[in-house]
């Protein structure tokens, strides 16, 4: 499908609320202005960072959006706790915050707001593209969670509307702004693992069988804009008992959901390594055989000049775990073997377990001994200061929008190996694209469904 050119882009329903950016790119901030936030995606996660940020006194949440008008109750009820009136507590200087935000089902009608500063887009894979940009555009700053983008040419025009607009992209990989994994790195630029060769990084859990309902098709319940939910991805029959975590159409698999973050993590420690030579991919549904698209069996080895990158990631094994709620911000150290979630760094004199969800780290030497420890802590709220201070200073965040491309894209080529029969796939940094397999060129963008097309400028 041809994408419709800016002008037009602007022109149609898509595009109206960006034309705000053309008339202004954005107020100045002053250190003790507020914030104001809209929150678009009101599951679990945009709840949760809705809540976060309310509870800020250097921010406002302004409005509530979901498709799905069931879930504005919950939320409303948890953002009208957090949030402190102007008065109730030491803020900044401003106009009166508003203890209750506006419920709004269509995002646009934030985007058409000119008070509003930020936009946290908390939304399934497939809007995150054209949500984050359309954001952009309207002379918004964005929060946007990984993964970035549902494919490799999104992920690149996230990019390139952040840096023609101006705007502040931060990435929701907030492990990055956790002062345990900055020394975690500064050990291993110190020279004390010897030359890194092999980065190994695992995601590896038990999820559950998709219960699929014999009606393929079921009525849409009133309160639910479900044209609006799908967006840019295909309209398929409305089935509740689809987990879209499990489509390619609105996912970009288990990898994408969950291992960018130690993918991410690794990429850092090694001094955020931007493209690799190569993937090579094996991967099938082993265990969970419930009909879904994405593998629950994924292992990927990323070719890298100096170094391999290999990753690891099923979704059937009970005995690996994340590390549980009750057990993070703690002075422990997970068990290792049967961690879910961690990283290995190896080297020619040393090894290093490292884990996510402020796990720490532990470095070994060459004659196995342990020879450094560090405690971890969770840096969520970090990764919101970071995002806040960013939006006065117009300096790039931590996990700016190039970082979370580029970690993104290592999920996105092991799934396109996979799709294309687990072939080794030859990768051209300079195009984003494949040297060796016009098939898997196919899989570099999708197809969008008018009227949400990513533009192409």
């Amino acid at each position: 499908m041809k994408s419709i050119n800016r002008r037009e882009f602007i022109k149609g329903s898509v595009g109206a609320a960006t034309t705000l950016a053309l008339l202004s790119p954005g107020k100045s901030r002053g250190a003790n202005d507020r914030v104001v936030i809209g929150v678009m995606g009101l599951g679990g996660r945009g709840t949760y960072l809705a809540q976060c940020f309310a509870k800020r006194p250097d921010a406002e949440i302004a409005y509530l959006c979901d498709p799905d008008s069931r879930r504005f109750a919950r939320a409303r009820k948890i953002v009208e706790e957090a949030q402190p009136v102007s008065g109730g507590r030491s803020a900044p200087a401003g106009p009166e915050r508003h203890k209750s935000p506006k419920l709004v089902q269509d995002f646009r009608r934030i985007l058409d707001d000119g008070n509003v500063d930020a936009l946290i887009n908390a939304t399934p894979d497939h809007w995150h593209g054209l949500g984050t940009i359309m954001a952009c555009r309207a002379g918004k700053d964005v929060y946007v969670e990984k993964p970035l983008a549902h494919n490799i040419w999104e992920g690149r025009k996230m990019v390139e509307a952040a840096r023609k607009y101006n705007r502040v992209v931060q990435v929701g990989m907030q492990s990055r702004s956790a002062p345990y994994v900055h020394k975690a790195r500064q050990y291993i630029q110190s020279g004390k693992l010897g030359d890194i060769h092999l980065v190994r990084v695992f995601n590896m859990m038990q999820h559950p069988r998709q219960s699929a309902s014999a009606d393929p098709e079921q009525p849409v319940p009133e309160g639910f804009d479900y044209d609006l939910w799908c967006g840019p991805a295909p309209k398929l029959p409305y089935n509740p008992s689809r987990q879209w975590l499990n489509q390619w159409e609105y996912s970009c698999g288990p990898i994408a959901g969950d291992a960018v973050h130690q993918l991410d993590l690794a990429r850092y420690l090694v001094n955020d390594v931007p493209y690799p030579k190569s993937v090579c991919h094996f991967g099938r549904v082993d265990a969970l055989l419930d009909g879904r698209q994405t593998p629950d069996t994924q292992l990927a080895i990323f070719e890298y000049d100096q170094f391999s990158l290999l990753l690891e990631s099923v979704l059937w094994t009970p005995y690996m775990t994340k590390t549980p709620m009750e057990l993070r911000d703690l002075d422990r150290f997970p068990d290792w073997p049967f961690n879910g979630t961690k990283v290995e760094v190896l080297g020619t004199e040393g090894f290093m377990y490292f884990g996510r969800h402020g796990d720490g780290w532990q470095a070994y030497n060459a004659n196995s001994e342990l020879v450094q420890s560090e405690y971890g802590r969770q840096a969520d709220k970090e990764h919101q200061d970071n995002f806040i201070d960013c939006m006065r200073t117009r300096n790039k965040p931590i996990a700016d929008v190039e970082i979370g491309h580029q970690s993104v894209l290592l999920c996105h080529l092991a799934n396109i190996s996979y799709r294309v029969g687990n072939l080794k796939l030859e990768f051209d940094p300079q195009t984003e694209s494949f040297k060796n397999c016009d098939e898997a060129n196919k899989h570099l963008k999708r197809q969008y469904r008018q009227p949400w097309v990513v533009p192409d400028a």
